[in-house]
């Protein structure tokens, strides 16, 4: 699985304006609708709130995976938003996050989502590609940074 297959350069916001995790989240459900058929915002939102609250999504290292599922998206979907200022996201190692991928998919889609999650994980284990990311200035350029290492890997 390819990320730039699914996530665009549309889907991508940077700077993000919110400084809370209820704030990111919904600016991030917000990008996603304005790019993406959403049949209900809420839902998705909610989705996303609920799978946060087993266990933040904040994986450490200033990075935060927000990932729910619902039938709100008939698809796999992908957005990203880092914002220059840390938020609380009550990540695993106690630190602000500022880089979000965010990844939605309907009830029945089990596949592409772990495919995306395990992609995603790889990606930012490494340490110059997620301090790229985290320095990146436009969505133009993280996607360049996606594509340049996905096809790295072809």
């Amino acid at each position: 699985m390819k990320l730039t297959e699914v996530l665009s350069e549309e889907m991508i916001k940077i700077p993000l304006a919110a400084r809370d995790k209820e704030g990111v989240l919904q600016e991030l459900v917000e990008v996603v609708a304005a790019n993406k058929p959403v049949a209900d915002k809420g839902a998705l939102l909610k989705a996303i709130k609920d799978r946060e609250k087993l266990m933040s999504t904040g994986v450490g290292k200033g990075i935060a995976i927000p990932h729910g599922k619902t039938n709100a998206v008939k698809d796999l979907v992908i957005a990203l938003g880092s914002t220059p200022v840390g938020v609380d996201f009550g990540a695993l190692d106690g630190e602000p996050v500022r880089l979000f991928f965010f990844l939605a998919s309907p009830l029945d889609v089990f596949g592409p989502h772990v495919r995306a999650l395990a992609k995603i994980s790889r990606l930012l284990n490494q340490d110059a590609i997620r301090e790229a990311l985290l320095n990146a200035k436009s969505s133009k350029e993280v996607f360049d940074i996606l594509r340049t290492e996905e096809e790295k890997e072809e």
